[in-house]
């Protein structure tokens, strides 16, 4: 179970972006964050700091031409979490479902920004992009197998090694959402 200070880092819009900055990107220092997010550099820090207080970056000195210079990178893995996960907790089943809210919100303005946008991309991206959606009939066992098999060929997808043939690629966002519903 992740601990509800982790959530409640993520349920803050900046930090969240911040979050697919560093993973789409890859680790960069606070000053490129700012610009990439249009954030003052002193408040991209804080945030910097918040994530890193939850585990959820790390710093990359390594990476730093001078001392002055603070890199920072995302941990590796992805979460995962239910607000039944903190049933024992009122205040960390808040915590959840704000940071649950929180990133349909996100994946929702990413979705709306490309169709406010999209004709701004190549006829190429414009056909290969989709949405889908399905009634299926299923058990809560059903359920349980499809998201493993849905999340399985995203992961895979994700963390798949980038060929290198020439071919233009550009950071794709997917999400999909199975629960329980009516017509």
């Amino acid at each position: 179970m992740i601990e509800s200070k982790v959530l409640a880092a993520m349920a803050h819009p900046l930090r969240r972006r911040l979050l697919d900055v560093l993973k789409v990107e890859g680790p960069a220092t606070v000053s490129a964050l700012a610009e990439r997010t249009g954030q003052a550099v002193g408040n991209i820090s804080h945030h910097m700091k918040v994530l890193a207080a939850a585990g959820l970056v790390d710093e990359a000195p390594e990476l730093a031409g001078d001392r002055r210079e603070r890199w920072w990178r995302i941990r590796a893995g992805s979460l995962s979490w239910s607000a039944r996960d903190y049933t024992d907790d009122p205040a960390a089943t808040a915590v959840a479902e704000a940071a649950e809210s929180l990133n349909l919100d996100h994946h929702l303005s990413l979705v709306r920004a490309w169709q406010a946008g999209r004709e701004s991309y190549p006829a190429a991206w414009q056909d290969a992009a989709f949405s889908t959606d399905a009634w299926l009939r299923l058990s809560p066992a059903e359920l349980d197998e499809f998201r493993e098999e849905l999340i399985g060929l995203i992961v895979r997808w994700a963390r798949r090694e980038i060929p290198d043939d020439g071919q233009e690629r550009d950071a794709v966002f997917t999400f999909a959402y199975g629960i329980p519903a009516k017509p």
